[in-house]
């Protein structure tokens, strides 16, 4: 998708996005055989609904055909919530997955001096996360503190065994 057309489609679909309290993440033009594919993706603090990302669909659906943002060809439109495993890249995204085990990929120039490190996030401000690494081999979690500056990749690690706050306040 050109620069161009996606400027265009943010500045056409992010406010039809915010007035649903979500924040637009990515736009996505692909091809699908014959057709094109339009995938927007939103996410919010709280998560998204599957009712809200229906509700969606049908108000930018409804935009695009108003316009010819999307030229004549056909498409399919696809309104959906991040997954699991989308990289961290903003700050919110790091404020959304406190509480979550993260795998960070840090620089090699940064004061950690490089390799990788999977750590729950405890807190986040505007310097870097506060972090607790989990303890090996019958060893106490740790506590250790990461700037931004250091962090070259960072994405949620999917936990199968642990419960979520509303089990645990059940």
């Amino acid at each position: 998708m050109s620069t161009t057309q996606s400027e265009r489609l943010r500045g056409l679909l992010e406010p039809l996005v915010n007035a649903e309290d979500l924040d637009l993440e990515e736009i996505e033009v692909s091809r699908a055989g014959r057709r094109r594919m339009l995938r927007i993706v939103v996410d919010s603090d709280e998560g998204v609904e599957l009712d809200a990302c229906a509700e969606l669909s049908r108000a930018i659906s409804d935009k695009l055909d108003e316009t010819d943002a999307m030229g004549d060809e056909e498409y399919v439109l696809e309104v959906s919530s991040p997954g699991a495993d989308r990289p961290l890249t903003e700050h919110r995204h790091y404020v959304r997955a406190t509480g979550r085990l993260v795998k960070l990929q840090l620089t090699a120039q940064g004061a950690e001096g490089g390799g990788e490190l999977v750590a729950r996030i405890l807190s986040v401000d505007d310097e870097g996360l506060d972090l607790e690494v989990p303890g090996v081999k019958g060893r106490k979690p740790t506590a250790r503190r990461v700037a931004f500056g250091d962090i070259a990749k960072a994405r949620v690690e999917i936990e199968f065994n642990r419960k979520d706050k509303k089990e645990e306040e059940a």
